[in-house]
Parts: structure tokens; sequence; C-alpha cells
């Protein structure tokens, strides 16, 4: 690995710009120009334009004792991404802007731009544009992401309906329980740095936490099999709190059934090694990045043999309330207690 340091003044901020850029080639009809003017210009041919943005702060989002400055470009790029396919629409550009303090070198930037130029790739996505700053301390990462969608196509929160199938992809909790682990080898590594962290048999959690991916290929299944979601959002902040936010939208309520929810067996493993009831864990950690989604139940035989679909309950009148089944079939309340921007 170089050791290599470049101070950022040496570029200039246009400089900078055209370094860290210059690999970006134009994957899009819909990029007509792409960075180096005062504006890009896009040109949806027809489509409505879906756009989403997110705010990544350092010591808020994320830890850079742990989380490797290409994975943080990666994932910057991700969750973004995520927002615009749980809206069903194809992302095709995003901007993208940062404000970083002097501990940051030349180097390591094009880390973090290596992490970006990466998903783009794999998502087909343009870098159209963006800004760079100074920070006082730490990183700052803000990215607004650009999506199609044919005319009225696109899925919002508030249109489920009482009868609906509930339904998730992939499987939730893992990276919460990837955070747990790297906060704990963190702590131990501070108080003895002569301990080598131990992530033995954990690469699956830590890697939902430092390489997530955006649920593409549910979309493409969805379309595949004529599924059209009655509603949608993607999980960033915990199942619970999604699940919530469908209900209020939707003015209604739900049934989710703690034996259907989807755990990873790696995931159940590390719960259980911390502590932890991994159905708690998937309830309320956040950043899993899965879609959630109601459909018709006249569409469930459509999914029976998709393995990265699971139907967890369904959705009822707002008078019944939004309550979990137990495996004990008791009925308790769910409540938010995932992610909290502004909590302490």
């Amino acid at each position: 690995m170089s050791t290599e340091r470049t101070e950022i003044d040496k570029l200039g901020e246009f400089g900078l710009i055209d370094h860290l850029t210059e690999n970006f080639e134009t994957l899009n009809a819909s990029t007509i120009l792409s960075i180096g003017d005062d504006a890009a210009v896009i040109d949806h041919f027809g489509k409505q334009t879906v756009i989403t943005t997110d705010l990544l702060i350092e010591g808020v989002h994320f830890d850079l004792m742990y989380t490797p400055l290409k994975h943080l470009g990666y994932k910057a790029v991700v969750v973004n991404l995520s927002d615009i396919y749980a809206m069903n629409a194809q992302p095709t550009q995003i901007t993208l802007s940062i404000a970083f303090s002097n501990r940051f070198s030349l180097e390591a930037l094009e880390e973090f731009y290596e992490g970006v130029h990466i998903a783009c790739e794999k998502y087909d996505v343009d870098l159209i544009g963006g800004d760079t700053s100074s920070s006082q301390k730490g990183f700052i990462i803000s990215v607004t992401a650009l999506g199609e969608v044919a005319p009225d196509k696109y899925i919002k929160r508030n249109t489920a309906e009482s009868g609906d199938l509930l339904c998730v992809s992939g499987d939730l909790g893992a990276a919460f329980l990837g955070l747990t682990l790297m906060e704990r080898e963190k702590k131990i590594f501070i108080e003895n740095p002569q301990i080598q962290p131990n992530l033995e048999n954990e690469d699956y959690i830590v890697g939902r936490l430092l390489k997530p991916e955006a649920r593409k290929d549910i979309l493409e299944i969805l379309e595949k099999q004529q599924i059209v979601p009655t509603a949608m959002m993607d999980i960033s902040d915990g199942l619970s709190s999604e699940v919530l936010h469908l209900c209020k939208q939707s003015n209604l309520g739900c049934r989710i059934y703690e034996e259907k929810i989807p755990i990873h067996e790696s995931s159940r493993a590390a719960a259980f090694k911390f502590g932890l009831d991994p159905t708690v864990c998937a309830l309320n950690g956040g950043e899993d990045y899965e879609l959630i989604f109601t459909m018709k139940q006249s569409d469930y035989d459509k999914i029976t043999l998709q393995e990265e679909i699971s139907v967890i309950g369904y959705m009822c009148d707002k008078e019944e309330g939004a309550k979990l089944i137990t495996k004990g079939k008791n009925l308790f309340d769910i409540t938010a207690q995932g992610w909290n921007a502004f909590g302490k």
C-alpha cells in the first residue's frame, strides 16, 4: 500500500475535481452534459424524474476507524440508489459533494472516489457534478441521485390497502449486528492497541454494514412476474420504523408474524453471541437497504418460489393497530426504535 501523501492545495478545487473524476465515463443517453460546465444537462425523453438526496457525516453516520474509504464511497452512492429503486424507478445520475479537513490527502480522496466509481459502474449511473469544500473537522458527504420512471409508474408509501400482503426483500438485522461487532472491536482496540480485531467468521454481517447493495434485482423480479406493488419504501431505519411509516402514510394498521421475518443464519449466530434477540435486531436495526412493499393477495402465487422475497404479514384497518404476532402467538404493539438522526 502506498504511503505517498499529496496535499490537496497542490491541485486547487478545479484541478482536484478533474483529477478525481477523470475516469468516469457517461453511461446513460439521458446525460447530455456532465461534469465540467456550470451545470449538468439531462433529458429523460418523456419519462418522469425521481430525485433523492442524502447526507453522511463522519462521527454520526460512519466511523473511519473501521470504515475503509473505498467502501464508504461505494456505500454513499448505494444508499441513495436504494431510495430511487424504492420508487420503482431506475437511477441514472448522481451529484456528489464533499467537505474534508486537512487530515485527508489526495490519496485518501482517490480511494473514496474509487468506491464511488465502482458503484456507478455496477449500477449504470453517471456522476454529473457536485462540489468540494474544506471542513473544520471530519468528512461530510452529500449525494443527490436522479432516476427515471415511466409516467405515473412511481410507487409511493401512502397507497397500500387493507388486506394487502406485506413483503420484504433479502434478510434483516445483519448491518446492525455488523455495527455492534465493529464497535466492540473498536472499544477493545482503544483500550489495548496490541490486540488485533477478531472478525473471524463474521464476513457476512461486516459486509452488510460496510458494503450494502441496492435491490435493483427485486424490481427486475417484480417486473418479470408482472407484480406492481401497491406501496413501497426502502429499509434504512429498521423494519419497525418503516412499517409504521407505511401504516401512517396509508392510514392503515398491520400484522407482522415474527416467524416470517427473514434473518440470515450468520446474523442469528452473531446475535446470540452478543446476547441479543435476533428478532429485535431485525425490527430495530438500521441500514439494511432492503425493500419493503405491499402487494395484492392475488399476486401471492407469483412469488412463492422467489427466495429473495418474504411475505411477513398483511395490512389491516387502522383501528386494529400495528402489531407483531410472536412465535408464541402473543400480540405486541410495533414501536419505532430504529435509527434516529437527531438522537443523543
